[in-house]
């Protein structure tokens, strides 16, 4: 965080300072901010976040023993630390995150970008910010760091220095993107596409398309939207864009984009294209395995050559890449036995690409092996959705589907109504389960997907599968 007295953070904030250690309204603060002690250093700031299960305020001592110089609280702890009493702790990290990037943007080198959409959101920050590092300082999210803690976490770590902010926005209903942009108001805001992840919070598609669009609402006046010109309900936002006098930029597959992929072609190495932006064009070979991944590719090319990096360079950088992120089509296991471990979050839509992906880099002598746990909130879709799923794992002609966890079960059953019944789908309602099943199924030529919704925690299956076959 760049550095503030704590009489400026208590404004930022509306918060009360109750002093420690020798410290006065002008002592400054600059240390990173962090609701997790265990993360907390010297210098740094701890936000005590009220859990459903623990209470922040327990943890000020441990935060103050491991360095931490100012406390964010909403009730005085009795640890010898300045602390700042505030209403709502979340709120306050917000307020102080709004001030903070106000301070360094008024300085007139940081630009924002805001990234959303139903899928590929974390892919699309990790690739943008591999070709913007080498321009200037780069501050993107940790993990998926993009709700009402993670964005303003990750807003809070730019310095004087830092040129771009790169900010991802997920939501659960209506109004969280609004939210969570309006503390920075984005100069370039990306749409990748609208989906049925999380349908279920929002109330169906059409208040998914809603909330996605609240992102190009909150851009700065002048701004730029970066839209996926092949997702109807995305391309719709641009009317939204120039109601607000926002230029818009176009990416995709199509001739209508502005930058766009052609020639894709998948393998077990990773993935090919040729990525034409207006008169140009140069192939590009990803590291990271998928077909679905170049979309996210020319997205970050679209951002980057927006704000002048050239092609060239943007694929010299992108094709460095060795992993996405972790869980993310993470390969894993040997040449022998290739374990993909893409766990981390599913979604009806990043469902099929992970099983397309499986059977296109499956040779004709190997064999194709999908672990599949459940896909959550997805709310009164979830059925049909599963059901979906099942029966695109049989006609995508995967050899042996392995279903883990009751709340998969249905994707199970519509694998064995639509004929995959001859030993071809099993279901298994425990990991463990699972893993002794795999450990003495699986054979040398096998390729195995592993896919789930975080809450279903078969990335941890995918770990311990990973390691057996190393």
């Amino acid at each position: 965080m760049i550095a503030l007295t704590l009489a400026q953070i208590a404004e930022a904030v509306s918060g009360e300072v109750r002093l420690a250690d020798g410290d006065t309204l002008e002592t400054i603060v600059s240390g990173l901010v962090d609701t997790d002690s265990r993360e907390i250093g010297v210098g740094d700031i701890f936000v005590a976040k009220p859990g459903e299960v623990t209470d922040g305020h327990e943890f000020v001592g441990t935060a103050r023993e491991r360095g931490a110089v100012l406390a964010l609280v909403e009730r005085p702890v009795d640890v010898e630390v300045t602390q700042i009493v505030v209403a709502n702790v979340i709120h306050a990290l917000a307020d102080l995150a709004r001030d903070v990037v106000a301070r360094v943007r008024a300085q007139g080198n940081l630009t924002v970008i805001g990234i959303t959409g139903s899928n590929g959101k974390t892919t699309t920050k990790n690739l943008l910010a591999r070709i913007l590092t080498d321009e200037g300082e780069t501050v993107a999210p940790r993990a998926s760091f993009n709700n009402e803690v993670g964005a303003p976490l990750t807003m809070l770590r730019v310095r004087d220095s830092t040129r771009y902010l790169v900010s991802e926005f997920g939501a659960s209903g209506p109004g969280e993107i609004g939210r969570l942009a309006g503390i920075v108001t984005p100069d370039v805001g990306v749409v990748l596409m609208v989906g049925m992840a999380h349908a279920g919070g929002f109330g169906g598609i059409d208040e998914t398309v809603r909330t996605k669009s609240e992102l190009i609402s909150s851009l700065r006046p002048g701004g730029l939207a970066i839209l996926n010109v092949d997702d109807p309900r995305v391309a719709g936002m641009a009317s939204i864009a120039a109601e607000r006098d926002i230029a818009v930029r176009w990416f995709g597959r199509t001739a209508a984009a502005d930058v766009r992929a052609d020639d894709i072609e998948v393998d077990p190495a990773g993935t090919t294209c040729v990525v034409v932006a207006g008169e140009q064009s140069a192939p590009l070979r990803l590291q990271v395995l998928g077909a679905h991944h170049v979309q996210n590719a020319i997205a970050a090319i679209a951002v980057a050559m927006s704000l002048g990096v050239s092609l060239a360079d943007c694929i010299a950088r992108l094709e460095t890449v060795e992993l996405a992120e972790r869980w993310r089509m993470q390969p894993m296991g040997s040449e022998s036995i290739r374990i993909i471990n893409d766990a981390y979050n599913a979604s009806p839509d990043s469902m099929a690409a992970a099983l397309r992906t499986l059977a296109q880099i499956t040779g004709p002598h190997e064999r194709t092996v999908a672990v599949l746990g459940s896909m959550s909130e997805l709310g009164e879709f979830a059925g049909e959705e599963h059901d979906r799923v099942g029966l695109l794992a049989v006609r995508l002609r995967i050899q042996r589907i392995v279903v883990v966890g009751t709340a998969a079960r249905r994707l199970f059953l519509a694998a064995i109504g639509e004929g995959s019944w001859d030993g071809e789908a099993v279901f298994f309602a425990t990991d463990d389960e699972a893993f002794e099943y795999l450990r003495g199924e699986l054979r040398d030529g096998d390729r195995v997907l592993v896919k789930s919704s975080n809450s279903a925690g078969l990335r941890h299956l995918g770990d311990r599968l990973g390691d057996l076959f190393a």
